[in-house]
């Protein structure tokens, strides 16, 4: 269990650090099945595809983790 811990602490760690650099990350929310409505004073956003690829990329290495811990 802390081996798990320590893994997915360096994961959010290397994440927020991309995140704090990089303002925006390259097609993250402009993929081809994220929804965008924009209308006059209102604008709906749904970022279907970008979940979808997210929880892929977690998933594997959540996998990962368990396989070789």
């Amino acid at each position: 269990m802390g081996k798990v811990l320590i893994v997915l602490g360096l994961v959010i760690l290397i994440i927020g650090i991309i995140l704090y650099f990089f303002n925006r990350i390259p097609l993250v929310g402009k993929l081809p099945g994220d929804i965008v409505i924009r209308k006059e004073n209102f604008t709906f956003y749904f970022p279907l595809a970008t979940s979808v690829l997210l929880s892929i990329i977690v998933s594997v290495i959540l996998y990962l983790i368990r396989k070789f811990s």
